[in-house]
């Protein structure tokens, strides 16, 4: 009887073992699942507020991938209030990273503290920490395979990964991973006191060059009943991207 009790034990271990590995691969392959050295896109964000109205950005935004990590600029272009506004983060692998945003009104670059990365960036749902998320390394975190579930007629891993960061805003991400195409079609993200404080829903799906891209998504603040749209209008993988794009000499000046 022992036998069969360190026998049920070792499969146990073993079985737990391998789920722990297969997060760390399906979440690998869901960050990694699209190969450009540069990305160049257009997108209209549409900001829902409580009340039900509504207020829209349009932007461009260019990345491109490097030895040390992704950088990411982000050019406002309308409307008028935020025309101008530029924003410059900088991914470092091993390390947290770095952005600074460049505001016409006050006409200077200013570098956003980790103390404000929670914050709303450019009043959407999005937090500084939010806008790149899609870049962080799988490695940041320690995943966890919670069960296999049907989302909206997709079948989906749902994985959980707590951030190895103490001081990254999430006490915990849970994201639904189609089994089908590795795409994160919904992520939930905890804060601090482990309560649901946003959700991320991925939209509609278009090949671009090749690669399944997902064309629109939605963040919503749970606690504050608003949310913010994003739907892409131009996406383009491997353009010419000067890399001045990506200093804060172009923030300061618009010009590469």
């Amino acid at each position: 009887m022992k036998k069969i009790v360190l026998i049920g034990a070792f499969l146990v271990v073993q079985t737990a073992v391998l789920f722990a590995q297969n997060a760390d691969e399906i979440v690998k392959a869901s960050r990694d699942r699209i190969k450009s050295d540069t990305v160049s896109t257009r997108s209209r964000m549409v900001i829902y507020a409580k009340d039900g109205s509504t207020t829209e950005r349009l932007l461009d935004q260019y990345s491109i991938d490097t030895k040390s990590g992704t950088r990411t600029v982000i050019v406002f272009q309308k409307p008028a209030s935020v025309a101008g506004t530029r924003f410059l983060t900088v991914e470092n692998k091993g390390k947290s990273g770095d952005r600074w945003i460049f505001l016409p009104s006050l006409g200077k670059i200013r570098r956003i503290s980790s103390g404000e990365s929670s914050g709303s960036f450019m009043g959407t749902d999005f937090s500084y920490d939010d806008v790149s998320f899609s870049d962080r390394d799988y490695t940041d975190d320690t995943h966890t395979f919670l069960r296999e579930e049907t989302l909206d007629g997709k079948a989906c891993w749902v994985i959980e990964s707590t951030p190895k960061d103490t001081t990254f805003p999430y006490s915990k991400i849970i994201s639904w991973i189609d089994k089908s195409n590795s795409v994160s079609v919904r992520v939930h993200l905890f804060d601090k006191k482990g309560e649901l404080s946003k959700q991320l829903d991925i939209g509609k799906l278009e090949t671009i060059q090749g690669r399944l891209t997902p064309m629109g998504m939605k963040m919503t603040s749970v606690q504050a009943k608003t949310s913010t749209e994003v739907k892409v209008e131009i996406m383009k993988y491997n353009d010419k991207i000067p890399e001045s794009v990506f200093t804060t000499r172009f923030l300061e000046t618009g010009r590469p």
